[in-house]
Formats: structure tokens, C-alpha cells, sequence
């Protein structure tokens, strides 16, 4: 071009420029050579290389090892919190009558109890749905167990209750079991075969003879709602039509106790056409401190590397060595967070509040009856007791 060139069509170099760029100057412009590269740096300190070639990319590597946990740290920015729930006070003791526990709570004693129906879909917590069971035995009507071949993850799994089953003759005579064929579709979202399976268990509470009015505990194997909590719903009236129960809310055992705000439990008085088995939150309504939501709370090692391959938040298994077998014994017995994410809260003092390990508790008070009954086959779930079997 005529601006970039002399009268002799030579390269055009100003006068201006120093040794480095006129060294440059009469050369190809295509070629990177050496003079030309020297000539770009030449006004970047050393400082600014260093920035460039070392903390680029460590925060890069900071940003893809970390980056998980800085989405939760600044959730509140880009999340509100959820709605409230109404907390109804919850009324308890031994020596009082069911007619002043129903009239503390405002509501009315029946004349005879409501029937009482548990379902759960069931993986592998043997131990976890021992307790329960035990725990609910005196108040419920029918026990109904839903059980795939197949977890949310569509990792093909044995049927564990059925090989357990003659543990739980206690049961039998309660018992509506079913089982559903997994679909074993990798790398589809696991919400969906957790729903079709929430949908299967409806069919099943029908063949179970579910009718209008009676009582269906929604929740997990993990968690169980106080015995007293159930007989309480049962005999009172005017009770609300859906009621969710908030847990108090542990990790790997009793030990350690992370809050009391385990809600996705719920009771329904069925209605027919209405009444769907769900896991979400389905009203305002919560009656506080009505059992225990005990969550990873495993005899062996090898059941919580299953676990956290199979459930459907899989995908916070961010790299390998998370299921290493050393790894996830250290952290049990810390209480510090197998997927070392920070805690699932809406406000920076939550946030910060709950950071790092669980604290321990020595309290074993208020557990469910049959755990102390059998401490010493369950003592892995009690305080100081946090190494487990390795098979």
C-alpha cells in the first residue's frame, strides 16, 4: 500500500521507532520471527508475564477443579430463597392422652384411628429400612416396597429386598412388594426414571388397597418419621389434607446431626384421582421435630461408592479419586462432604454458617427404639463409632 511504502517501493520504517523495531523493519511481513515476537513483548513487564503464564492459568485449573463450589458460594445472587413453610409446633409425651395431643394441635380426637399406609422405593439400605419398619411397625396398616433392577442412573442392580426378605418376616403378613424392570438408559436424566418409578409405586399402593381418607407416608427409606408422629396423625381429625415433616437431618450416622430442616417428608390423607407419590414440596404445612433423616448412613465402604454413583445427583461425582475407598472412610469419620461441595443454602450466613466438617455429637437421645435396642449391630450408626466395613 502507498502509505506503508517509499518512492523506491521499499518497506516504509519511521524514524521513530527504536533498535528492537528497526531491526524488524525491511523484512517480510508475513514471517514471525524472533525480532518480531521481541518486538510485541517489548512493553510487557515482567510482571505481566508472570500474570499471563502462570495465574491465567491456575485460575483455570482453580476454576475447573473449584468451579462447582464457587456456583453454590454465589448461589444467593443468582437464586432466591424458597417460600417459607408454616411450622405447626409439635405436642408430645408419654404420660398425656391422644384427646389433649389432638386439642393441643387444634384438633379433634377421633373415634377410632385412620389406617396408615408406607411406601418406599427401595435400593439397597437393608439396615436403613430395618429401623424404619421397626420403628412405624405398631401403626401401620400395609407396608409397600417398590424395587428395580435398575437404579436412576440405569446401572443394573441386584433386587436386594428380595434376597433380604427373610429378615423381614415381621412384615410378611403387611407386605405389598412389586418390582419394575429398569430401562437402562445411560446418560438420560435420572429425575426420569426416578419419576416413572414414583408412578409405579402409585399402581402399586392401589393393588395394596389404598381407599380415601387413609393415611400415605411420601418418603425415602432414610427417612423415618417418629413412631409417635404417625399415631398422633392417625387419631386426630382435621388434620390438613397433605402435611410435610421436618426431620432433624443427619449425615453418614447419629453422630452427626448437619440441622433440623429435612422437609421433603410427607403424610397425605388419600384421595383417589388426586393423590400422587411425589419427593417435592407439595404444601406450606410442616409439623416441626417429627423423626429422622438420616442420609449416606452405611455399615460398608463399598455401599456408599454405590450410592453415589447410583442416586440421581451422580453428577457431583466430579473426578475418580471421590470414590476412592480411604478417601470416603476419612470423610465419614471427619463429617466433612463426600463431594466436597459447600452446603445448598440461599444466604451467605447459611453459606459461611455451615462451611467445613460437621460438627460431632456425643447425644443419642431420641433415636428410634429399636437402634438402642440393637446397638450392638447397629453401633456403626452411633456416636464414635465412625469406621466401617470394607466390603
Amino acid at each position: 500500500m502507498w502509505w506503508m511504502m517509499n518512492e523506491g517501493g521499499g518497506h516504509y520504517c519511521s524514524k521513530k521507532t527504536d533498535d528492537i523495531c528497526g531491526d524488524v523493519c525491511g523484512q517480510d511481513s508475513g514471517r514471525l520471527s524472533m525480532s518480531r515476537i521481541r518486538c510485541i513483548l517489548r512493553g510487557i513487564d515482567l510482571k505481566t508475564l508472570i500474570f499471563l503464564f502462570v495465574m491465567v492459568p491456575t485460575c483455570v485449573l482453580a476454576i475447573y477443579v473449584h468451579g462447582q463450589k464457587i456456583s453454590y458460594f454465589l448461589r444467593p445472587l443468582w437464586e432466591s430463597p424458597p417460600k417459607p413453610f408454616h411450622d405447626i409446633p409439635h405436642y408430645y409425651h408419654e404420660n398425656v392422652s391422644m384427646e389433649t395431643l389432638c386439642s393441643l394441635h387444634g384438633w379433634k380426637v377421633r373415634e377410632f384411628p385412620r389406617r396408615v399406609y408406607d411406601a418406599v422405593l427401595f435400593s439397597n439400605e437393608v439396615d436403613m429400612l430395618t429401623i424404619r419398619w421397626q420403628e412405624l411397625y405398631p401403626y401401620i396398616t400395609q407396608f409397600v416396597l417398590l424395587e428395580s433392577n435398575s437404579t436412576f442412573t440405569g446401572i443394573p442392580k441386584p433386587l436386594v429386598f428380595a434376597s433380604h426378605r427373610d429378615e423381614f418376616k415381621f412384615v410378611e403378613p403387611r407386605l405389598t412388594y412389586g418390582t419394575i424392570g429398569g430401562r437402562f438408559k445411560k446418560g438420560e436424566n435420572p429425575f426420569v426414571e426416578e419419576a416413572l418409578q414414583r408412578v409405579a409405586l402409585d399402581q402399586l399402593l392401589k393393588i395394596a388397597g389404598i381407599t380415601d381418607d387413609d393415611l400415605l407416608i411420601m418418603s425415602d427409606v432414610d427417612e423415618i418419621p417418629s413412631r409417635h408422629t404417625i399415631n398422633l396423625l392417625r387419631w386426630c381429625d382435621d388434620i390438613p389434607q397433605v402435611l410435610h415433616l421436618r426431620l432433624k437431618n443427619y449425615l453418614y450416622s447419629f453422630e452427626f446431626l448437619v440441622d433440623n430442616n429435612s422437609w421433603r417428608a410427607s403424610v397425605h390423607r388419600y384421595q383417589t384421582g388426586k393423590t400422587r407419590y411425589a419427593h417435592y414440596r407439595q404444601t406450606d404445612e410442616i409439623l416441626a421435630d417429627a423423626g429422622w433423616h438420616c442420609s449416606f448412613c452405611f455399615r460398608r465402604i463399598n455401599e456408599f461408592i454405590f450410592k453415589m454413583k447410583a442416586y440421581s445427583h451422580n453428577d457431583r461425582v466430579r473426578f475418580s479419586h471421590f470414590l476412592n475407598p480411604k478417601r470416603v472412610q476419612k470423610k465419614i469419620c471427619t463429617g466433612a462432604d463426600l463431594f466436597d461441595m459447600l452446603p445448598e443454602e440461599y444466604t451467605f450466613k447459611e453459606i459461611i454458617g455451615k462451611m467445613g466438617p460437621i460438627p460431632h455429637s456425643y447425644s443419642a437421645v431420641h433415636l428410634p427404639s429399636f437402634l438402642l435396642e440393637n446397638a450392638d449391630k447397629y453401633k456403626y450408626l452411633l456416636p464414635g463409632n465412625c469406621l466401617r466395613e470394607s466390603g
